[in-house]
C-alpha cells in the first residue's frame, strides 16, 4: 500500500510538471503573438515583418560555415598598409617613367589604374603551408600617342621601357626584367611587384579606348576604364543587396579557388587568366545576383556556370556598344567574349578537353560547398571545414577563424 502511494505521488509530480511545462508554453506563444500584434500595431505590419525578416537574415549569416567564409573573405585580400603602399609606390613609378618617356620625345596620354588592384579583386600574396599563391602584381599601363608603325612593335616599345626603368631605378634592387609584354619591375624587400604596360592609344575608336600589344606581334583593342567599370558597377550593384555578400569578393574567391585547382587538378588546360574568372563571374552575378550568404551564393554559382559551361553556351554582355566596325569572333566550341571588343574571345584557343575540364571543378566545386552546407546544418563543423578545405585548398583550414 505504501509503495503503491509513493507511484501515485511520482504519477501526480510528472503530470504537474507536464502541465506547467505547457502552460508555460502557452504563455510563451501567447506574448510573442502580443508583442507581433504590438509591433504590427505600433509600426505597421510591414516594418514588423521587416524585424522577423532580419532576424532570418542575422541567423543566416551567424552559421558556423558564414562565418568561416567572411573570415576567409577579409584574409584574402591585401592588407590595407600593403595596398597603402602599393598606391604611392606605383604614382612614384608613374612619375619616373613618365619623366623619361618624355626626354625620349615621346608622349604619355594616360596612365590608368588598371587589373585587380584597380578593381579591387586582387589577392594577398601566400608562400606558406605547402601552398603558393602570388598575389596580385600591380599593372601600371602608359599609354602612348601614336606611333610610326615600326616602332609600335612591341619589341621595340620594350627595349625603350627596359632602359627607361633602368634609368629610373639605376640600382639594384628592384630587379627588373622583361615578360612578353612588359617590364616587370619587383622591390623585394617590400614585396612588391610592378608591370609596365606599354600601350598605344587607339584613337579611331575613341578617347578611352587603348590597343594592348602582345608578344606574338599581334595587338588586341581595349579599354582599361571600361573594364574597371565593368567590375566596379557590379561591385556597387551588390553593395546594394541585404547582406554583405559582394560581387568583388566572390570574384577574389573565384580567383583563389583557381589558383588551387590548377596547382592540383589541372591536367589540359592551359591557362585560366583573370579575365576569365570576372567574366565567368559577372555572368553568374548578372543572372543569379549574390544571396544572404558566401556559401550558398557561391554554391548556387557553380551550380550554375557548370551547366553554361558543360553546355558550351556563348558568354556576352551589353554594358558597352561595339565600338565601330569591329566585327563578331570567329565560332570556337565555347566562346567568352569580352564586353569592350566582340572580336575578343577570350576562349578562343580552348579545346573541348579544356572546356570538359572546367566543367568537372565547376561541378566539383558546387558539390563541396553544398556538402559543407548540409554538414554545417547537421553541427559537424570537422567534416564542413573538410570540405571547404577541398574547395579553397589548405590555407582556408588556417585562415578562416576556426
Amino acid at each position: 500500500m505504501q509503495r503503491l502511494k509513493q507511484e501515485l505521488k511520482q504519477i501526480a509530480r510528472l503530470l504537474w510538471g507536464r502541465y506547467l511545462l505547457w502552460h508555460m508554453t502557452v504563455l510563451w506563444l501567447a506574448t510573442d503573438a502580443g508583442l507581433l500584434l504590438l509591433a504590427s500595431r505600433t509600426m505597421g505590419p510591414l516594418q514588423a515583418g521587416k524585424i522577423h525578416t532580419e532576424d532570418a537574415m542575422q541567423s543566416q549569416a551567424s552559421t558556423l560555415i558564414e562565418r568561416r567564409l567572411e573570415t576567409f573573405v577579409d584574409w584574402l585580400k591585401p592588407e590595407a598598409e600593403a595596398e597603402s603602399e602599393m598606391a604611392k609606390k606605383a604614382q612614384e613609378i608613374r612619375e619616373r617613367i613618365r619623366a623619361q618617356v618624355a626626354a625620349d620625345g615621346l608622349t604619355v596620354r594616360e596612365t590608368p589604374g588598371a587589373g585587380s588592384f584597380a578593381k579591387h579583386t586582387g589577392l594577398r600574396r601566400h608562400v606558406t603551408g605547402g601552398s603558393a599563391v602570388d598575389g596580385q602584381d600591380v599593372d601600371v599601363p602608359f599609354v602612348l600617342a601614336p606611333l610610326a608603325p615600326d616602332d609600335e612593335r612591341i619589341g621595340q616599345l620594350l627595349n625603350r621601357f627596359q632602359s627607361y626603368a633602368d634609368r629610373a631605378y639605376p640600382q639594384t634592387p628592384p630587379d627588373k626584367s622583361r615578360t612578353k609584354s612588359s617590364i616587370k619591375i619587383e622591390f623585394r624587400r617590400a614585396k612588391l611587384a610592378f608591370d609596365l604596360v606599354p600601350m598605344i592609344w587607339a584613337k579611331d575608336y575613341g578617347e578611352d579606348y587603348q590597343w594592348l600589344l602582345r608578344g606574338d606581334g599581334s595587338r588586341r583593342l581595349t579599354s582599361v576604364s571600361r573594364h574597371n567599370t565593368f567590375v566596379k558597377q557590379r561591385t556597387s550593384s551588390s553593395n546594394q543587396r541585404p547582406g554583405r555578400v559582394k560581387f568583388n569578393e566572390c570574384v577574389r574567391l573565384l580567383k583563389w579557388w583557381r589558383e588551387f585547382r590548377m596547382a592540383s587538378d589541372r591536367q589540359s588546360i592551359p591557362t585560366i587568366p583573370s579575365i576569365l574568372i570576372e567574366l565567368l563571374a559577372a555572368h553568374a552575378y548578372d543572372r543569379l545576383g549574390v544571396k544572404l550568404t558566401y556559401s550558398e551564393t557561391l554554391a548556387s554559382w557553380f551550380d550554375f556556370l557548370y551547366g553554361e559551361v558543360q553546355r558550351r553556351e556563348t558568354i556576352r554582355f551589353a554594358d558597352y556598344p561595339p565600338p565601330r566596325g569591329r566585327r563578331q569572333a570567329e565560332p570556337t566550341p565555347w566562346m567568352v567574349i569580352e564586353p569592350v571588343d566582340p572580336e575578343n574571345n577570350i576562349t578562343k584557343d580552348w579545346i573541348d578537353q579544356h572546356i570538359d575540364e572546367l566543367a568537372g571543378w565547376l561541378l566539383r566545386g558546387r558539390e563541396d560547398l553544398q556538402r559543407a552546407i548540409d554538414l554545417d546544418r547537421r553541427n559537424n563543423s570537422q567534416e564542413s571545414l573538410h570540405h571547404l578545405v577541398r574547395v579553397f585548398g589548405t590555407p582556408f583550414k588556417h585562415h578562416c577563424g576556426g
